[in-house]
């Protein structure tokens, strides 16, 4: 599998709000440096886990999708918007924000992650 391959792998699976799929995808040493509306977000293995795990306590479903993506290397470009279904309102779909990340992989897992997002 090409590393882009992984990484839209990554984006259509529920890693993002199941902490035991996320860690099938990310590299021990994990790093991500986020520049959200709350400023620089640094995280690592152990907190991206636990935004995973509250993520599935206010989201039943989360969609991703991603309108843009280029590999280069070692080197995944994306830009994505990320879509989720609240607890309360499980029929309606609501954009949660959109996203640029550039995704560095290392022994075929995600390593260092430069992302960039807006809210909705």
């Amino acid at each position: 599998m090409s590393i882009k391959e992984f990484v839209q792998k990554f984006y259509k699976s529920d890693a993002l709000i199941d902490s035991e799929e996320l860690k099938t995808y990310l590299h021990p040493d994990f790093i991500l440096e986020w520049n959200s509306s709350k400023g620089l977000i640094q995280m690592n293995y152990d907190s991206m886990l636990e935004m995973a795990n509250e993520l599935s306590r206010a989201y039943v479903r989360s969609k991703v999708r991603i309108s843009h993506i280029i590999a280069e290397e070692d080197l995944v470009s994306v830009r994505y918007s990320h879509f989720v279904k609240t607890i309360e309102n499980p029929r309606e779909e609501m954009l949660l924000a959109h996203f640029v990340t550039i995704w560095q992989i290392k022994d075929d897992k995600l390593f260092r992650g430069y992302q960039m997002s807006q809210f909705s």
